[in-house]
């Protein structure tokens, strides 16, 4: 069977339902695997290890019954610590909810707690979602579980670093600017980006309404599929909740690729600085992509240049609002780079982010044209460079990519997913996107490189 942190979570539910491994064993070697690494990698702010145990052996007893509640049922995932989690706390990484314990599930955690799967903890994040590591944040920052000097990306790092290190076998993150895609990259997993209002927020401390995500992280693209199977759905406690009905995210996995249409936004990959061992493994993603039959041509989608600064200006304008009372009672209660970072948000006016709203209009409208034209999916690197060092994001707090946030811009699904490692032994990521409530093509596609690949069963040596 080999080591059961490695598993895929397919895997996994197959040998559950036969009964070769228990619920119960596969959650107690998560465990263990948490207690003998997590004290170097902190990607854990809270482990539940009691509840986990205690909901390991109801599932035992109900899949001998003949209760299945399907793939996730007694599967170990965790939660980013912005999910709501009924008697246990919910601390954003911020010294200001340290010890803020939720009396209600976010509807998210709900619906995967109900799907069978089990919650081993809370993962660490940036604080907030928006903030940095630094030498007054409330827990200490996940490390990137490929080498301890580096990041595990931002603000889902405890997602990215948990999954990696095979501390869980799927973690819950958010996307306001990358923030499931960014940890997926450096980490060597794979993130997705549903659709805006595929998975309902409600229970989510947010960061930005108009532009927060909620979506898996898992190490296969089917896992992934698997995850966002049980968090999608329309939620009516979230207005921005989308009524789509949710279809089956695995139904394309496996099928060829032949003939299907990718585009790449050439223009601004060659118009942003790019390592070039970056640029060497989207080239030969490009040629695997094509030796599977895809076709690949250019694209150049009016409004992209502006797009990542547009979306800096919604976040940091809605972030600043959202939390501007708690800044003014309690500034003590905020690391340094979340203040710093959040305080830009005051010079906007009301007419900046309008007018930001409106080029989101526009930018949404040019990709919808993109799509009409025959371009099913488009392709281009997840990152621009391999995971930052610690001691580089220290010296630069704020420093971030422009590879992300036209997504959330436009809330198109977009996920990331392997593609190479760098000299140094640092994961290199693959970003896809699609149309609006096209997350099939981006598994179906995702699926066909990762199997061409073949980085998926490439782990970190702890």
């Amino acid at each position: 069977m080999g080591s059961l942190h490695y598993l895929s979570i397919a895997e996994a539910a197959g040998l559950i339902r036969s009964r070769r491994l228990s619920a119960t064993e596969l959650v107690q070697a998560h465990l263990d695997r948490i207690g003998a690494l997590d004290p170097r990698l902190h990607a854990f702010i809270t482990v539940t290890a009691d509840r986990a145990l205690a909901e390991a052996r109801e599932a035992d007893l109900e899949l001998h019954r003949g209760q299945c509640r399907g793939p996730l049922h007694g599967i170990p995932i965790a939660h980013k610590d912005l999910f709501w989690t009924n008697g246990v706390r919910t601390t954003a990484h911020s010294a200001l909810l340290a010890d803020w314990v939720p009396s209600e599930d976010a509807g998210v955690v709900a619906r995967l707690q109900e799907a069978g799967a089990i919650s081993l903890g809370k993962l660490a994040l940036h604080e907030f979602a928006f903030g940095s590591p630094g030498p007054d944040e409330a827990f200490p920052a996940a490390r990137n579980p490929w080498n301890l000097d580096y990041t595990p990306g931002s603000s889902s790092s405890g997602s990215g670093t948990a999954v990696a290190a095979g501390l869980c076998m799927g973690a819950t993150g958010t996307d306001t600017g990358g923030s499931v895609r960014h940890p997926a990259a450096v980490c060597g997993v794979v993130g997705m980006k549903p659709t805006f209002g595929r998975v309902g927020m409600h229970g989510v401390i947010p960061l930005s309404s108009t532009l927060d995500h909620a979506g898996p992280l898992t190490r296969t693209v089917r896992d992934n599929a698997l995850m966002l199977q049980a968090m999608a759905g329309h939620d009516p406690r979230d207005r921005r909740s989308a009524k789509q009905p949710v279809p089956d995210f695995q139904r394309l996995i496996g099928r060829p690729v032949r003939g299907v249409r990718i585009g790449v936004p050439r223009r601004l990959i060659e118009s942003t600085p790019h390592d070039p061992e970056t640029l060497a493994a989207f080239a030969g993603a490009e040629r695997v992509l094509r030796e599977l039959g895809a076709e690949i041509r250019d694209v150049d989608v009016s409004g992209l240049d502006q797009a990542d600064e547009v979306a800096k200006l919604i976040l940091v304008y809605e972030a600043y609002r959202y939390h501007r009372p708690s800044l003014a009672a309690e500034p003590a209660n905020f690391g340094a780079a979340f203040r710093k970072r959040i305080s830009k948000g005051a010079e906007y006016a009301s007419a900046d982010y309008h007018a930001a709203i409106g080029e989101a209009a526009k930018l949404r409208a040019a990709y919808a044209a993109t799509f009409a034209s025959g371009v099913a999916l488009i392709i281009s690197p997840s990152r621009e460079r391999p995971a930052d060092t610690m001691d580089e994001l220290l010296a630069n707090p704020t420093k971030r990519g422009v590879t992300y946030r036209m997504y959330n811009l436009t809330g198109l699904p977009a996920l990331s997913l392997p593609m190479g490692f760098s000299s140094r032994g640092l994961p290199l990521g693959l970003q896809i996107a699609a149309d609006h409530f096209e997350e099939e093509l981006l598994y179906q596609l995702a699926a066909a490189y990762e199997e061409a690949a073949g980085w998926r069963d490439r782990h970190p040596s702890l």
